[in-house]
């Protein structure tokens, strides 16, 4: 059985919850990177922040960057999976929620991202289309 620890993208970087918007833009840059897990002080995982959160829910609505903090945009609890959960389960989940990008956790511990090119990489193509499908039908997540 493949886990989600087998194809997840290891050692994600995090963007900390007093960090304002502007550093984790460049976090994104300098990484080539579209979305960061958020962490708290505790190491623990607070959720997720997207460039399309930079840009729609700051800059498009008057934000400042600069000033913004991404404590503000972490949302509810987190969608994540288990490091040792099969990946039909990290499937599953990224359907039910429609989010493209999934975190691992091990125990409390972040530990990786799985997104949609390593389920594609993994599942095939028919597995991906019914992702890339749920996807597009659910609201603007991650």
């Amino acid at each position: 059985m493949t886990s989600a620890r087998d194809i997840m993208t290891a050692g994600a970087e995090c963007a900390q919850v007093g960090e304002t918007l502007v550093e984790v833009a460049r976090k994104m840059r300098d990484h080539g990177i579209g979305a960061l897990p958020i962490c708290g002080e505790d190491n623990r995982l607070h959720g997720v922040i997207t460039d399309r959160d930079v840009v729609v829910r700051c800059l498009a609505e008057g934000g400042d960057p600069s000033t913004s903090h991404v404590r503000d945009f972490a949302g509810a609890t987190p969608v994540t999976v288990g490091a040792d959960d099969p990946v039909e389960e990290a499937l599953r989940t990224m359907t039910e929620h429609g989010v493209r990008r999934l975190p691992v956790i091990d125990g409390h511990d972040l530990v990786g991202i799985i997104s949609q090119a390593d389920i594609a990489q993994e599942l095939g193509d028919a597995r991906t289309g019914e992702l890339v499908e749920a996807i597009s039908a659910a609201p603007a997540n991650n």
